[in-house]
């Protein structure tokens, strides 16, 4: 719609970590065989296809496949979270009218992710080339979906009378 797609991602299973106190070293070791390092607050990083986002304090899911005996506390995360894909040059308008953040590539550019609401929902983006992947609960998916999909109508008919 206008400059804005709307899908729905699969991002594959999700796994929360939290490194143990004093371990973090030693977890990052571990994470290195993926290609991945911990994240730095609001980042993420990936590597062939694997994805490791930062989802609050010593907390971070790991999208990809678990790896055994990790030196933190996991939690399969997988069936409690939807991924929704917005992309397109207005997709970071059209999540402004919902996530309180700059978007904006500037602001917001890839490597980037944000733990934040998205109207009422919680929510995890993160900006991956030109557009976003967003988690939110699975049991707000259709919700999500539904505001999403209304904001960019919104940015369409706003364009289309030229305002």
């Amino acid at each position: 719609m206008g400059g804005v797609t709307l899908a729905e991602a699969v991002p594959g299973p999700i796994t929360s970590v939290a490194p143990f106190a004093g371990r973090e070293a030693e977890l990052s070791q571990a994470l290195r065989s993926l290609g991945l390092s911990f994240p730095a607050p609001n980042t993420f990083n990936e590597s062939s296809g694997d994805l490791i986002v930062w989802t609050g304090r010593d907390q971070a899911f790991l999208i990809g496949p678990l790896l055994e005996g990790l030196p933190a506390a996991t939690t399969d995360q997988s069936d409690g979270w939807a991924a929704l894909s917005v992309s397109g040059p207005d997709a970071a308008a059209a999540l402004m009218r919902l996530i309180p953040l700059d978007l904006r590539v500037a602001a917001f550019p890839p490597g980037r992710a944000a733990r934040a609401p998205l109207n009422h929902m919680a929510a995890v983006i993160w900006r991956d080339g030109e557009g976003f992947t967003l988690l939110v609960f699975r049991s707000m998916a259709q919700t999500a979906w539904h505001e999403i999909e209304t904001a960019m109508k919104a940015l369409a008919a706003r364009a289309a009378v030229g305002a």
